[in-house]
């Protein structure tokens, strides 16, 4: 049972929600990029939230599959084709033998998550398997895809009865909530944090006012953000402490950076500020080029927002307990 890499894409990897507990030995955190899609990805196919999805960077891989499986496709609007044919995005889909799975042009975000039941069989390390790029570890041989892989799912379905599993996996309304779909944002939610002290009133007042533009020099680490310089009151050092991902942090320069999923584990740059966790997929899913304008929000406000964004996860994971039961029979 195999599935074979026909074309690579431009940067496809299998991502995980991290490799949590190692910051401490340098290790970097990971996962991916858009949590929010690769969790959705994940439950439109039967799967927990740990296992490993594909992330597609803007041009999709073109994969053919030997066996038949069911996949989800969520994220980015990468126009997805079965075949030849479209498929859509936030649905369960069926794969029969000889199927090739392609991607065509954008149409909205930047990454799409492709999910398989019950996943495909990648090496654990170190608590994951999400593929550190920078490091050459993890995933699938620690790279992106290169035609010709040939990757392994851990579960194959039944060739028997497939049209009427894809007839009434279709007949299951899918309702996804706003919070869990792709939605750009006018301005990203930000807070305060112990740094924001130490910048500028104006420099405060600019980052909150200001449209900041992603600089082509953006990738899995950080986003580089072009527009106002902002400014320290003093030149004082500061100790290097953990980072966290979506911190705004500010080098010399002034030309602030967002630290994304392959963050360095730790650093000394000011941070005049924190994306709140809700936000941080709207960001993973703009391009270099896109502009960016942030917004204050409180720390409680913010928490009131994950909370219900977890909310909205357990109502589509109840909604979802026929799919489950539809593929664990398979």
């Amino acid at each position: 049972m195999s599935l074979f890499v026909l074309k690579p894409g431009l940067l496809s990897s299998f991502q995980d929600l991290g490799r949590m507990g190692y910051q401490h030995l340098g290790v970097p955190v990971g996962g991916a990029m858009d949590s929010r899609a690769h969790r959705l990805a994940n439950l439109l196919v039967g799967n927990p939230d740990e296992e490993a999805t594909l992330e597609i960077t803007l041009s999709g891989p073109m994969l053919r599959f030997d066996a038949a499986a069911c996949i989800a496709i969520t994220g980015a609007a990468l126009g997805p084709t079965l075949n030849g044919k479209p498929v859509p995005n936030n649905r369960p889909l069926i794969i029969r033998k000889g199927d090739v799975l392609a991607f065509g042009a954008r149409s909205a975000g930047l990454r799409a998550y492709v999910a398989w039941h019950g996943g495909i069989d990648l090496p654990m390390l170190l608590s994951s398997r999400s593929t550190y790029l920078r490091g050459g570890f993890g995933g699938y041989k620690g790279r992106a895809l290169r035609a010709g892989d040939v990757l392994h799912p851990r579960v194959r379905l039944d060739e028997g009865g497939l049209d009427q599993l894809a007839r009434e996996l279709w007949d299951i309304r899918v309702y996804l909530p706003a919070i869990l779909g792709l939605a750009p944002r006018a301005a990203l939610r930000a807070m305060q944090g112990a740094h924001t002290g130490l910048f500028t009133d104006k420099s405060i007042d600019d980052f909150f006012a200001s449209e900041y533009r992603i600089s082509p020099q953006s990738e899995r680490m950080g986003y580089r953000l072009q527009g106002n310089t902002l400014e320290l009151k003093s030149s004082a050092q500061l100790l290097s402490e953990a980072t966290s991902f979506g911190s705004v942090q500010v080098p010399p320069d002034g030309k602030p950076i967002v630290l994304m999923a392959d963050r360095q584990t730790t650093g000394g740059y000011a941070k005049i500020a924190h994306i709140a966790s809700v936000d941080l997929p709207a960001i993973a899913q703009c391009m270099p080029g896109d502009t960016v304008r942030f917004t204050p929000i409180g720390l409680e406000q913010a928490q009131e927002l994950d909370a219900q964004r977890e909310t909205a996860f357990e109502q589509l994971r109840q909604a979802l307990g026929p799919v489950r039961r539809l593929l664990s029979d398979r």
